[in-house]
């Protein structure tokens, strides 16, 4: 933005302010949240399947397993996709690539956008899921990474509890998430739409999503796969 532009818009948030006491402040005044929080009462196993419904409708691969046979289904899903390279963000548990014979690049602050283009995929965790939209929240937690992580490389890999990080609406995933840190929403692989509606994935990020929802008390060695590619 040029300074011309940032001036022009600057001195409109003045004009529109210029009518507002300069003791105000933005909690002087509550906004009214009356509006529903969720549309209909579902049960927790109701919300993870209209999770997985919802990310499948989204062009997401969704797969479910228990906790102990996560490794086995991360080394499937990235030995599938013929990876060769794996991102790796900070804190990611490194037990889920224990079984994957691949080379393990962690982040850093060092890693540029060329050295990640590089990279095969991604294997992350997320901050929580939205069963109403069928959306992942990263907040750059541990073993989430930086924005970058999950927006270069061609392949995201995500891991989400079924136990605590699924919730049903958009205004309750905001009362859980913290404002000031970086969210990322993503609601399947990126993709795009020219005017005459031709769909093309992976302009503005990874062109294939696999989420993997991780059970507790899925019995040992069962695994689901809500959609195959």
């Amino acid at each position: 933005m040029s300074g011309t532009s940032r001036d022009r818009i600057l001195a409109r948030v003045r004009r529109a302010l210029a009518d507002v006491p300069a003791h105000e402040r933005p909690q002087d005044h509550p906004v009214p949240r009356d509006y529903l929080r969720t549309h209909g009462t579902r049960t927790p196993a109701e919300s993870v399947d209209l999770l997985a419904e919802n990310l499948t409708d989204y062009r997401a691969v969704v797969h479910r397993v228990d906790a102990a046979g996560l490794p086995a289904l991360l080394a499937e899903l990235l030995g599938r996709h013929g990876t060769r390279r794996v991102a790796v963000p900070a804190g990611l548990p490194a037990e889920w690539l224990a079984q994957a014979a691949v080379e393990q690049v962690p982040d850093s602050a060092g890693l540029t956008a060329r050295e990640l283009d590089a990279v095969d995929s991604v294997v992350t965790g997320c901050a929580l899921a939205i069963a109403e939209t069928g959306t992942v929240v990263l907040d750059a937690g541990p073993g989430q990474g930086r924005r970058r992580l999950t927006l270069v490389p061609d392949h995201h890999v995500c891991v989400v509890r079924t136990a605590d990080q699924i919730v049903d609406s958009v205004p309750q995933a905001l009362g859980r998430l913290t404002p000031a840190r970086p969210l990322t929403w993503i609601s399947g692989p990126s993709a795009t739409s020219d005017i005459e509606l031709d769909r093309v994935e992976g302009v503005h990020g990874p062109r294939a999503l696999d989420v993997v929802l991780v059970h507790e008390d899925r019995p040992r060695g069962e695994q689901h796969a809500v959609n195959k590619p």
